[in-house]
């Protein structure tokens, strides 16, 4: 698969409400095509956070979105732009990062989780020190993360509901 240029063109999902700041690096390509988070069948990010509020998966964007809202969560990707092939987080390069600084002015967030390591490492080289904003990381809910289970994913993600 070749490298491309890739661009962030899915809105960021946060309410005035939002105590919780979620990010990712880059969406999937599977993400990108369906224009919202966490779009690969095989992704257990939306299964492991209905678990940790004890609800139903929700399907439709909009139904996401409502989840959400309702557990005060924001979503968004750290990176804007970069060179990647395909949904490979290993192989991204030529960071240009989304403005998160306007997210936090609007909101209550009080908490910013990465999800997977390589959001972690960005959010740490691009964003840290210029938010003034420590990160705790989760594990990637990817199904390229195999090597950790669905029950550590669950307790891993239990810390947001505290």
């Amino acid at each position: 698969m070749a490298e491309e240029k890739v661009y962030h063109t899915i809105e960021p999902v946060y309410f005035k409400d939002s105590k919780i700041l979620i990010l990712g690096s880059m969406p999937s390509v599977s993400s990108r095509e369906n224009n919202f988070y966490y779009a690969h069948p095989q992704n257990r990010f939306w299964k492991v956070l209905s678990n940790v509020y004890d609800e139903d998966i929700p399907q439709s964007i909009e139904s996401k979105k409502d989840f959400l809202k309702r557990h005060n969560i924001a979503l968004f990707d750290v990176v804007k732009s970069c060179t990647i092939k395909g949904s490979s987080d290993s192989s991204i390069k030529n960071v240009e990062v989304n403005d998160i600084e306007s997210i936090l002015k609007t909101t209550n967030i009080s908490k910013i989780y990465t999800a997977g390591k390589t959001a972690h490492n960005l959010y740490n080289k691009y964003l840290k020190n210029k938010l003034n904003k420590e990160a705790i990381c989760l594990p990637s809910t990817s199904p390229a993360n195999a090597k950790i289970s669905y029950d550590d994913l669950l307790k891993e993600y239990s810390v947001i509901k505290k």
